[in-house]
């Protein structure tokens, strides 16, 4: 992907101050788009997410970058300028920095990963190892690539992103077309609002529908024991009604057989 965009903040974020780095939202100079959906106002800022790695065979997808996420990544991003480091090298250690490896859902994620197949897949001994030696093999992004807020809250996914369209034409401009120079990579939704954003990409051809793996449990810790059941960790009978056991099951057997079939020549 041509970042374009990067060059064209590049001397914005080298002279961001810290008071801006540490509350994006309210920096003017980073707006990209403000919309007024009903009596909601929902803005996009410029955030240096633009780095894609190519060489990945895996996709990590997320909701949006959150202000923390977005804070971190312009810091290093202006670091990295300020250091004299090419706007390519700048991009990558801006997106390296600010993405998931610090999340403490990494380790649900990694152990579902593993069940289905995904390690076995790309012949590694676990997915734990895309979070370090074997990183080169993973790429991470997020449904609204750059950072959305909803009335000056993080975007929790309200509006909807596949119905509003803005949201939608957010979605296809940005991710839609970072996606496609990742054909062979497998793509990971987390969640099911990533999920739909995805399957909507992939009904305008964007994406291919069969390598998402589109049934994962979301691996946040509120979602304790829907991962647990999926894992086996816990029994059908010792999970509440709020877990539906029987659609967690077919799921895991689809998605079981679905990443067996990569292997297939």
């Amino acid at each position: 992907m041509s970042l374009t965009l990067f060059e064209e903040f590049a001397p914005v974020l080298t002279s961001l101050s810290d008071a801006e780095i540490d509350d994006p939202q309210s920096a003017q100079r980073l707006k990209m788009a403000s919309e007024h959906i009903g009596a909601r106002h929902v803005e996009m800022i410029y955030a240096p997410f633009d780095h894609i790695n190519t060489s990945a065979r895996v996709v990590i997808v997320g909701m949006t970058p959150g202000r923390f996420q977005a804070a971190n990544a312009l810091r290093a991003a202006r670091r990295a300028l300020l250091e004299g480091r090419s706007v390519a090298e700048a991009a990558a250690a801006a997106k390296t920095f600010a993405s998931f490896s610090g999340e403490p859902m990494r380790t649900n994620l990694v152990r579902m990963l593993d069940l289905i197949g995904v390690g076995q897949w790309l012949g590694l001994a676990s997915t734990a190892s895309l979070w370090s030696e074997n990183g080169d093999l993973v790429h991470f992004t997020s449904a609204l690539r750059y950072p959305v807020f909803v009335d000056g809250q993080n975007w929790s996914g309200q509006p909807d992103m596949v119905k509003t369209p803005a949201l939608r034409g957010w979605l296809e401009a940005y991710t839609g077309q970072e996606l496609p120079a990742l054909s062979d990579a497998v793509i990971v939704p987390l969640g099911p609002k990533v999920a739909a954003a995805m399957q909507a990409l992939a009904a305008e051809g964007l994406v291919d529908g069969r390598r998402i793996l589109d049934g994962l449990p979301h691996p946040s810790g509120a979602n304790a024991e829907r991962i647990a059941f999926f894992l086996g960790d816990k029994a059908a009978e010792r999970c509440s009604t709020k877990t539906n056991t029987a659609a967690l099951s077919r799921a895991k057997a689809d998605l079981q057989a679905q990443v067996a079939a990569f292997t297939q020549p």
